[in-house]
Formats: structure tokens, C-alpha cells, sequence
């Protein structure tokens, strides 16, 4: 076989590959009998029908066909690894001669990754907020701690911000009942904005068995997109007592005697979370610099591939219709052109940001350990309340387990860069990444799912 390779584009070329009919004599055998083992001919038993009769019976253009079906696929991953090119995205084939007995020729165009300039990390400058614990975020953690071990009890006053209600509700589009927007005994946390748009405000100052009408758009169902009134019955409403920040709460809620104690442990955990969240916002900072730093020329059917993933899933929840679509983004304010938009801005830094990172995990020859690949599969199996067996299963299934090893690979090369980068904080003080950064990004602080959760619910709440 012999394979040359044509430059297109910085991010394109086209593979030429002959293959002497002489090499293809196992795929001849092969197309043989595949062929023998589908077709039944007098006198022979299933797959021992010789050539010539397949031949005569079938015709040679079915037996050609059988052949190259079946050698393009190989023949191309060969001259790919031959001429060491780093494809990326799926080829146009296109077989250019076919002359039988003497040589098979096909073409094949496909996206590759560009070469990238990659400038010196050490020349990369970022700037950060300082890491600031203050009483009313020891405030908050306490008060979401508190909240855990709350009890409710039933009021007969007006419904204020907070209140927990049992409410019916249902809707009308244009005077006809929406029927799977119907539902009873409904349990709700007024001001949570779970529900409804709109919600929360019409039953504030409504008691129980008091009802209200509102206007609300729909956002799921056949009717999503288009604005129905919403009748809201409340049943009950109650209001939740927290116990007193006390030495007897720490010994309940905690492992500590005092207050005191509890709070010091909240601060500390709290520090943790914060450190955690400085580390996101440097990697963050610095990939920004670093795709500011150079130029990366883009793949623009892998670029489309991504849109057109993008846009097929937001068209999917639908029913693949576009028109409903585009009433859903008008009743969120925006629009089918800005979605548009920003679906191609997006994919189009995310092309950049993976060509990126693997050409500095190329240069800087970063390496994946198996325990560093499991760690990820394990945390993102928790992600998606899975077992990690499952998610491993369901990856291998989809054909996603090297994009896996990719993401591990890019996020380790990221954290490499980040320690030789410049890093100072708002105040002029010089962080260190390498406390941060010295393992991957992921065991840098042993910081607890629930951990995390319990700030962001508390910062919610606050909100």
C-alpha cells in the first residue's frame, strides 16, 4: 500500500492511498465466504460454495463491492498512522479508481490538529480575589446547619418568604385546561423558585384555603412556550422553628461540646471550600490568558459537529420542532438567532480549549495514571448518581471512555501550566499554586461532595 498526504489547510488534508490488488487477496477470501455463508447454491453446503460459482451467480461487481466495504475502514487507519498525521473528526472517502486485478485508490479528507505555537507559561499573568472569611459566612453555614434540624409547625397567618405550603395547582391556556400541568397535594418552600415563575410572589399574603390566579409561561409539555393562568389552592401552611445556637445544638448536630467549637470547625470548612473555589477560578483565569496568548486555527467541521450536537439535544426536548424552540427562548427573553449565536461561540472555544490543552499535554508529555482515569469515572459517577461499574459500562457502550482519558489528560496538562504561571491576588499578594496544584485538580483539597453542597446551599439561601 502507498499513501501520500496533501496539506489543505492548516486544519484539513487529504490522504491519497493506493492498494495493489495483490494485498487483497485475505479480504478476497474473506468476502468469499462471507458471501458463501449467505447464499445458498445447489449441490454445496452453506459457506463451501466456491469462488467462480459466487462469482457467477452473484456477479464480480457484488464481490468487489463485499471488498472494499470491508478494506476501506482498515486501509485508511493504516495510511493515517503511517504518515503520523493527528486526525481529528470523521473522513470524506471518496474511491478515485477501482481497476480490477491491478489497484484499488480512494481519497480520504479529514480535519487535523493544528500545530500550536504554545508561548512560555512563565510569561502568563493572572490576577485573583483574595481569600476572605468573614462572620456572616460562619453565619450562614451555621444557619443551614440549623436549618437541617429545623421542625415545622402548622400557622394560620398569611404566608411570608420561607414558609413551607401544601398547595393544588392548575392552568388554562386560552380557556382550556392544561392537563399535565394539574397536580395536588404539592409540597413547596415559598421563595425557593422551584416551581412556577411567578409563584412564590402569588402566595405570599394568602392563608389557607385562600386561592389566586396568575400569569405564567409554560416550559414543558405541548403547550411549552406559551402563557397559561395558573390557579394556585393552598391547603396548609407552615413555618419552620429552628432550634438556638447553643451548646446543647453543637452536641446534637456535631461531634463538638460548645458553639464555640462547632463554629471554629464551620470556619475551617469553610476556608477549604474557598481555597477550592480560588483554585477553579485560577485555572480558569489562566486558560483565559493562555487562549489569549496564541493563535489556534479552527477545524470548522469539527467546530459544526459540536453545533450540530448542541442544537440537535435543544431540539430533542421539542419534539424536533424548531418553531417551539424558538417560543421557549422568546418567553425566556432571548432568541433563536442568540442562540444561534452563542451555541457557535461556544463550541468553537471549546474546539480551541481541547486543541489546546493536548498540544501542551503533547509538549509536556503528560501522562494518565489508571488510578487518575478511575478517580474521574468514580467522581463522575456520583455526578449522575451511578455506580462507577454502571458508568464504566454506559461510557464503553457510547464510545466515550477516551474522551474520559482525554478530559483527565487536558485538565493534568492545565494544572502543569498553572504552577509555572504567575498567580497574585487583588491584594498583591503572590498565591501558591503549587499548595494547589501540585497533585490534579481533583485531589488537591480533600474536600467532601457534602461540604460543597452545604456552602452552595447556604449562599443560596442568603441569596
Amino acid at each position: 500500500m502507498k499513501s501520500t498526504v496533501e496539506q489543505l489547510s492548516p486544519t484539513r488534508v487529504r490522504i491519497n492511498v493506493e492498494v495493489p490488488f495483490e494485498e487483497l487477496k485475505p479480504d478476497f477470501d474473506k468476502a468469499y465466504k462471507a458471501l458463501a455463508s449467505q447464499v445458498r447454491i445447489p449441490g454445496f453446503r452453506p459457506g463451501k460454495a466456491p469462488a467462480k460459482l459466487l462469482e457467477a451467480r452473484l456477479g464480480r461487481g457484488a464481490v468487489l463491492e463485499q471488498v472494499v466495504n470491508d478494506v476501506l475502514p482498515k486501509r485508511y487507519s493504516d495510511a493515517v498512522t503511517a504518515s503520523d498525521v493527528k486526525v481529528i473528526g470523521q473522513p470524506e472517502i471518496e474511491i478515485t479508481k477501482i481497476e480490477d486485478g491491478q489497484e484499488l485508490a480512494f481519497t480520504a479528507e479529514v480535519d487535523v490538529r493544528p500545530e500550536i505555537a504554545l508561548p512560555d507559561y512563565g510569561t502568563l499573568k493572572v490576577e485573583v480575589d483574595p481569600i476572605e472569611i468573614t462572620d456572616e459566612d460562619i453565619d450562614q453555614q451555621l444557619q443551614s446547619l440549623r436549618q437541617r434540624f429545623g421542625t415545622l409547625k402548622s400557622v394560620e397567618r398569611a404566608i411570608e418568604n420561607g414558609d413551607f405550603v401544601s398547595i393544588d395547582l392548575s392552568a388554562t391556556v386560552d380557556g382550556a385546561e392544561v392537563e399535565e400541568a394539574s397536580t395536588t397535594g404539592l409540597s413547596h418552600e415559598v421563595g425557593s423558585g422551584q416551581l412556577i415563575e411567578g409563584l412564590d410572589e402569588a402566595l405570599i399574603g394568602l392563608k389557607a384555603e385562600e386561592s389566586k390566579d396568575f400569569n405564567s409561561t409554560l416550559v414543558a409539555g405541548e403547550h411549552a412556550g406559551k402563557e397559561a393562568v395558573i390557579t394556585v389552592k393552598v391547603s396548609s401552611v407552615k413555618e419552620r422553628e429552628l432550634p438556638d445556637a447553643d451548646d446543647e445544638f453543637a452536641q446534637l448536630a456535631s461531634e463538638f461540646d460548645t458553639i464555640d467549637e462547632l463554629k471554629a470547625d464551620l470556619k475551617t470548612r469553610v476556608e477549604r471550600v474557598k481555597k477550592v473555589q480560588q483554585a477553579g477560578e485560577i485555572r480558569d483565569k489562566v486558560l483565559e490568558a493562555l487562549l489569549a496568548a496564541v493563535e489556534i486555527p479552527l477545524p470548522e467541521k469539527v467546530v459544526q459537529a459540536e453545533v450540530d450536537a448542541v442544537k440537535h439535544d435543544a431540539v430533542h426536548g421539542f419534539d424536533h420542532d424548531e418553531a417551539k424552540l424558538a417560543e421557549a427562548l422568546e418567553a425566556e427573553g432571548s432568541s433563536l438567532d442568540e442562540f444561534n449565536k452563542d451555541t457557535q461561540e461556544a463550541a468553537e472555544k471549546s474546539v480551541k480549549t481541547q486543541l489546546l490543552l493536548d498540544a501542551v499535554a503533547e509538549a509536556e508529555n503528560t501522562q494518565v495514571g489508571q488510578d487518575e482515569l478511575y478517580e474521574r469515572i468514580i467522581f463522575q459517577a456520583q455526578r449522575y448518581g451511578m455506580s462507577p461499574d454502571q458508568f464504566i459500562q454506559q461510557i464503553q457502550q457510547a464510545g466515550q471512555l477516551g474522551a474520559v482519558f482525554a478530559d483527565v489528560r487536558r485538565g493534568k496538562a492545565l494544572a502543569g501550566i498553572v504552577t509555572q504561571t504567575v498567580v497574585t491576588d487583588t491584594a498583591g499578594n503572590t498565591v501558591d499554586t503549587a499548595e494547589m496544584f501540585g497533585t490534579p485538580a481533583e485531589e488537591a483539597e480533600e474536600v467532601s461532595a457534602e461540604e460543597l453542597a452545604e456552602v452552595a446551599d447556604a449562599t443560596e439561601a442568603e441569596a
